[in-house]
């Protein structure tokens, strides 16, 4: 005869036990998932000791400075990820909008201009055809993505070559050259890198926060509104989802895949506005693997691979940590070449938790 105290003790002890491996299960799953924070904290840490300058007021506005100038193609991108896709092209489109709007915006009395008989556009007027430019481009990759029914990977794998023969070719127009376009207007430079405010130092002085990062913010909003309040949001994230069953609950699959890349084809546009007036000289070789920084904050954000998964929130987010891993290594001084390889490292690990994720949950 049983028992039953002694059934309802073990039967106690078992679930106490069983409750302890689901608890060390969940901590082990945690710890994993949010390696790349966890190891982001001890790098900080360990370069704050070996160069206290790394956190100072400059370097922090310096850090926010950076990831506002990377902000729009991050953007952009997310949603071709969300897509389940990708897109190999923002980084030429980046470098095509920016030769766009060095050429356009020359001071008159530069010596160099590449188009001596052109008069200095109004901004406005350069923005719009920078947006225009970038969105036809976006808008190529989506149609070929959504009607052939093509991998994301081969069309702006074929979209990134006809943008730099195009860039190439722009650098050679009116015997050019190939030489940087350079001797931009202060108009230019002022309406880009001027200052917005300053932040006061310690040591009296202060540091300047450019305008650009007031647009970063302005396009974080405007993106949070796109993505989380309107229609066309959530058809993105369905059809990311699971295309065929949008595609039964009435979601015009086309029309979405199409509007996601030309509107990431337009972000690509304007960090290339951006990113002329910040550098100044502007060659064939601007935007030049600018999208694997993207890709890379977009996933650290959390913006899945598998689709259907992503917040603008995580995607600021990812833009910032990775800007703080990119200037710790320069405090650390490590070399240019070393960088690549630990660029390299980061997409890798984080498409790994990423996929992980997804196989844990299904």
């Amino acid at each position: 005869m049983t028992n039953p105290i002694k059934n309802m003790q073990q039967k106690m002890a078992d679930f106490q036990a069983l409750d302890a491996r689901d608890k060390k299960r969940a901590i082990g799953e945690g710890l994993i998932n949010n390696a790349i924070y966890i190891l982001l904290v001890i790098f900080v840490i360990y370069t704050y000791s070996r160069n206290p300058m790394f956190i100072t007021t400059s370097s922090i506005v310096n850090i926010i400075s950076l990831a506002a100038a990377s902000m729009p193609i991050a953007l952009g991108i997310g949603g071709c990820i969300v897509l389940t896709g990708t897109d190999l092209s923002a980084g030429r489109v980046v470098g095509l909008t920016a030769a766009i709007s060095a050429a356009m915006l020359q001071a008159m009395d530069w010596g160099n201009r590449i188009f001596p008989n052109l008069p200095e556009m109004p901004i406005g007027v350069v923005i719009l055809t920078v947006i225009i430019v970038g969105g036809i481009v976006g808008l190529v990759n989506g149609f070929f993505v959504a009607k052939f029914s093509l991998h994301p990977f081969i069309v702006t794998l074929a979209t990134q070559l006809i943008v730099y023969g195009a860039i190439l070719m722009f650098f050679m127009a009116n015997g050019n050259n190939g030489q940087p376009l350079s001797g931009l207007s202060e108009k230019f430079k002022n309406f880009v890198t001027g200052t917005w405010f300053s932040i006061p130092t310690s040591s009296g002085k202060s540091v300047a926060v450019p305008w650009y990062v007031l647009y970063a913010i302005i396009m974080i909003i405007v993106m949070w509104f796109i993505w989380n309040k309107t229609t066309f949001g959530k058809n993105m994230f369905a059809v990311g989802s699971n295309m065929e069953a949008a595609n039964v609950s009435g979601v015009n699959v086309f029309k979405t895949t199409v509007m996601v890349h030309t509107l990431a084809g337009c972000m690509y546009g304007i960090t290339g506005f951006i990113e002329s007036a910040r550098i100044a000289s502007n060659t064939a070789n601007t935007g030049l693997n600018y999208e694997c920084d993207a890709i890379a904050a977009c996933v650290i954000g959390g913006v899945s691979f598998v689709g259907g998964t992503g917040k603008i929130s995580g995607i600021v987010t990812g833009v910032l940590l990775l800007r703080i891993i990119f200037v710790a290594l320069n405090f650390l001084s490590i070399s240019g070449n070393m960088q690549y390889i630990i660029k390299g490292l980061i997409i890798l690990i984080a498409c790994s938790i990423d996929m992980r994720k997804y196989l844990v949950r299904k």
